[in-house]
């Protein structure tokens, strides 16, 4: 087992590392060219700044059993398909049972913006975010360490 990072704009890295020192879990982070990124743990991998670049080296690199971390329902619904868990950068795991709502609600979303209608504010991340990550992280890490 690995755990994978769509790295970019990842607000939650030095938990992941965190998390996975304790549990010597190795860590990859893949970010595009536009970012810079130094881990004294985790192996760092930098991708063009092709569109989905990130995306795709993030799924041409899971296998069944990793963990990958992504704010994207989109990678999240490829790495539930090659049979990865996926958590989001809030806390929430993606499962087979939430992941089909999840992407008809981004695309209502998106339709609604294309249709010049707000569709709500981003939420500033807080400790208390932090802590509900780090939890949901915890148990998943746990949960399927061994497998």
């Amino acid at each position: 087992m690995k755990i994978l990072v769509d790295a970019d704009a990842c607000p939650v890295k030095h938990i992941i590392e965190k998390v996975a020192k304790e549990m010597n879990i190795p860590v990859i982070m893949i970010i595009d060219t536009s970012h810079i990124l130094h881990s004294d743990y985790s192996e760092i991998i930098t991708v063009s700044k092709a569109p989905d670049a990130v995306d795709i080296a993030l799924i041409n690199r899971t296998d069944k059993g990793d963990i990958v971390v992504t704010q994207d329902y989109g990678v999240a619904t490829m790495a539930l398909g090659k049979k990865a868990y996926a958590i989001h950068h809030s806390g929430r795991v993606y499962t087979d049972d939430n992941i089909d709502l999840l992407l008809f609600e981004r695309y209502i979303s998106k339709k609604q913006r294309q249709a010049g209608i707000r569709t709500g504010n981003i939420r500033k991340r807080t400790k208390d975010s932090d802590e509900n990550f780090e939890q949901s992280f915890r148990k998943l890490c746990l949960s399927h360490h061994n497998e």
